[in-house]
């Protein structure tokens, strides 16, 4: 939204409307953006709090968007979401989004929450910026919850009577926890600072495991062994 004269468009861009908006999707769309940009919050920002309470002035002082309309009231298409993984939370990367007919290729910082949202610059139809909503889902046995991780481990159920040492395969590597015995289920294990990065006021986070309980299940160490034993057979050595 240019600073001398906005038009009404660049101020329903700023909104991230894409077109001709009725009443009730303008109010959706100020206080998503709003929201989104309060500097009091992770990822807020004070001057484009500011740009979005001036578009969404200039937008009612000019009938609340109406005055856009060209033609019959239509719902403007909603913004995309950045879907992520919680590897790709972790360490960030290149993800895809699909905005109207273009496919593009968003590069995301570790460190993302659900709810954040990413800048996209001059992506917008007149040329401004969009700042889209970022959703992070389950994926390859994790759950991101807050600034946090939780993963289910299958623990030997003498193990978790008993006591004693477990080794558990995280993103991070394998980790060695202690169970007390006599734990009664659910028994959940803190892993510090292995949860999403800190990022602006968000704190580290934790990997929560969720340990169920199983027979015979092998240890981190074992199933390693058990590879390694596979791949250097003496037939293969033979070989």
């Amino acid at each position: 939204m240019s600073a001398s004269a906005p038009s009404l468009n660049e101020a329903l861009a700023v909104l991230g409307l894409h077109g001709p908006a009725d009443q009730a999707a303008v109010v959706r769309a100020f206080r998503m953006a709003v929201k989104a940009a309060r500097p009091d919050l992770p990822g807020g920002d004070d001057a484009r709090f500011r740009r979005v309470i001036a578009a969404y002035r200039l937008i009612q002082s000019q009938g609340g968007g109406r005055a856009a309309l060209a033609g019959p009231t239509r719902r403007p298409a909603p913004l995309p979401v950045i879907g992520l993984t919680p590897y790709q939370a972790l360490s960030g990367g290149v993800t895809t989004i699909r905005l109207g007919e273009r496919t593009l290729r968003v590069r995301v910082p570790a460190g993302m929450r659900t709810g954040d949202h990413l800048r996209l610059r001059g992506t917008s139809p007149n040329g401004g910026d969009l700042f889209l909503p970022v959703l992070i889902r389950s994926a390859d046995g994790l759950t991101v919850v807050g600034d946090d991780l939780h993963m289910t481990w299958p623990t030997p159920r003498r193990l978790l009577t008993d006591g004693g040492r477990v080794e558990i395969d995280t993103h991070a590597g394998v980790q060695t926890s202690w169970v007390t015995p006599g734990l009664v289920d659910p028994v959940r294990l803190r892993l510090r600072g292995l949860g999403l990065p800190a990022r602006g006021r968000r704190r580290q986070g934790h990997l929560f495991v969720h340990l169920t309980p199983a027979d015979d299940v092998p240890s981190a160490a074992e199933d390693l062994l058990a590879r390694f034993t596979r791949v250097w057979t003496p037939d293969r050595m033979a070989a």
